[in-house]
């Protein structure tokens, strides 16, 4: 996902919900529905997300330190983890605890018309910020579904946006029901019921941000579709016999850890593997952009080890070579 396309949708979304969460804060005021309350929190809660979400690119493109020598790519995955928090705690939570206490002690809605023409201003904004967040995602998302978009998408900030834009719309939509139906009945219970159902809402998005966000932040590899690819791309060079086996790990949505063990032949002197190895990652990196990291360990393949060897080793030699952006070869 390139930083422009992603930072546009966020601010998109921000800009949305901070306008609205200021219209449903007097929609409230002058109607004391709690559905308007707790889309309030909603929005103020969505509002802190994108900014959250801002933070977590912002400071991931930190240099590497000796301390975090692979760099602050993951900062992204904790601030969506964060987001995912903060939607459950503060927006779901709340909306349950509001819309209970509604039920169990209901008071007609004020001013409804308040209500009313806040909603349809907040349904057309969201809209508008849930079509930037579909364009964006669109140019990455390919024959992909919508759910293996979220379920798969290494960069976490679309699929944040995309849900919370669909979460704000539909939770719009039942707090118009609610709204609605407490005009039309008389009854305060139904504006409780609304705010109920927004809680779930919020509460069934946010475990699923936790559980993708979570799979990030623990180290997820790339897809292995990518991983064939990229074992083709490395046996293409004429050093190279074949991959005996290879790891990745994503370190941030833009950077490919690649750590793989490749077969040599078995009468190339070590200037031979080192050229070789500097091609194969060549051959990757013009394939795979993101591969920043490349540690390539040669080997003499045998197809069944002794068992007086450690299973991957030669008895005739072990010569590893490793390297990375700068070709630090040893």
């Amino acid at each position: 996902m390139s930083a422009e396309g992603g930072t546009k949708a966020i601010i998109a979304a921000l800009a949305a919900n901070l306008g609205i969460a200021a219209s449903k804060f007097v929609a409230f005021v002058f109607t004391g529905s709690s559905s308007m309350l707790a889309e309030s929190i909603h929005s103020v809660a969505d509002s802190g997300n994108q900014a959250l979400l801002l933070v977590g690119r912002k400071r991931s493109q930190r240099a590497r330190t000796p301390q975090h020598p692979f760099g602050y790519g993951r900062e992204r995955y904790f601030y969506a983890f964060v987001v995912a928090v903060v939607l459950f705690t503060v927006g779901a939570l709340f909306s349950l605890y509001e819309g209970i206490h509604k039920i169990t002690d209901p008071h007609e809605v004020e001013s409804p018309a308040w209500a009313f023409g806040v909603l349809i201003v907040a349904i057309l904004l969201e809209s508008f910020s849930f079509r930037t967040a579909i364009g964006e995602s669109n140019q990455l998302r390919g024959e992909k579904s919508w759910w293996q978009f979220i379920r798969h998408a290494k960069a976490p900030e679309l699929p944040v946006v995309l849900l919370e834009d669909l979460g704000a719309l539909v939770g719009l939509i039942l707090a118009l029901f609610g709204v609605t139906m407490a005009v039309v009945t008389h009854n305060g219970v139904w504006d409780g019921v609304g705010t109920v159902g927004i809680g779930l809402l919020l509460g069934a998005i946010a475990v699923i941000l936790a559980v993708e966000t979570k799979s990030l932040l623990i180290g997820e590899g790339a897809d292995p579709e990518v991983e064939r690819q990229i074992v083709a791309s490395l046996e293409s060079v004429e050093e190279v016999d074949r991959v005996i086996h290879i790891r990745t790990q994503y370190l941030g949505p833009e950077e490919l850890l690649i750590a793989a063990k490749i077969a040599v032949h078995h009468d190339e002197t070590a200037a031979e593997i080192a050229r070789g190895i500097n091609a194969a990652e060549d051959k990757v990196r013009s394939q795979f952009p993101e591969a920043r990291l490349i540690y390539l360990e040669p080997d003499l393949y045998q197809s069944a080890p002794q068992a007086t060897e450690p299973a991957g080793k030669s008895a005739e030699e072990h010569i590893e070579v490793t390297t990375d952006v700068g070709k630090t070869t040893s």
